[in-house]
């Protein structure tokens, strides 16, 4: 059974061709951890087991077929490591769409500074958009309000969320607010260890990526 195809939180690839009519991006490319990698687990019954930049990537060579991709994530990295070691070969890569996600692996340090992590995010993110890229961001999904085991966590989450929407308004990126997802309660739009999202949820953070990009389309 086809659930995505009646998932209002999800598009279909008729609804994302025309959310995305015009779109003029040629190279996009993904930096950031494991959610910016794909990391997919497990898979849900009714749902394409695609991760969401697989799924951006797929919409936007719809309309433009020639379109190159480069997905530079990788698990496990904190922001610092993220900008270390993709930021140069994204760059060189040469993106006029770029989106970036990290700063989740740094909410489990005890001694979290999230000001070194917002000016790790902040120098990537300017140094995309300096080179010319439309760059979206995200503000984290409330996986705490699917569970009771990670109420500690929730402060650290807001606040991860408050520097990159500060960080987005600084250089003029997209940000797109998954927080107040009206399915972040729900527990199959995670993985079985609660760090990252099932199929479902792919499906969710890239219609709610297509929707955010239409709005630069206007």
């Amino acid at each position: 059974m086809n659930l995505e195809a009646g998932d209002p939180q999800c598009v279909s690839p008729e609804e994302a061709d025309k959310l995305l009519a015009g779109a003029p991006w040629q190279r996009f490319a993904v930096l950031g951890d494991s959610l910016a990698e794909g990391v997919l687990d497990p898979p849900v019954d009714g749902y394409a087991p695609v991760p969401w930049p697989d799924r951006v990537a797929e919409a936007l060579r719809r309309g433009r077929p020639t379109l190159d991709y480069r997905n530079f994530g990788a698990r496990g990295l904190r922001a610092r490591e993220v900008r270390a070691g993709q930021l140069a070969a994204a760059l060189e890569f040469g993106p006029d769409l770029a989106t970036l996600v990290c700063g989740g692996n740094d909410l489990l340090v005890p001694a979290m500074d999230r000001a070194a992590v917002e000016a790790d995010i902040d120098a990537m993110v300017g140094a995309l958009t300096a080179a010319g890229a439309t760059v979206f961001v995200f503000g984290l999904m409330n996986i705490t309000a699917a569970t009771d085991r990670m109420d500690l966590l929730k402060p650290r989450l807001m606040g991860l969320n408050a520097s990159v929407r500060k960080v987005a308004a600084r250089h003029g990126a997209l940000f797109v607010d998954l927080w107040r997802h009206p399915a972040a309660d729900q527990r199959d739009l995670y993985s079985g260890d609660l760090m990252h999202m099932s199929a479902r949820g792919h499906a969710h953070i890239a219609a709610a990526a297509l929707t955010a990009l239409s709005t630069r389309l206007g």
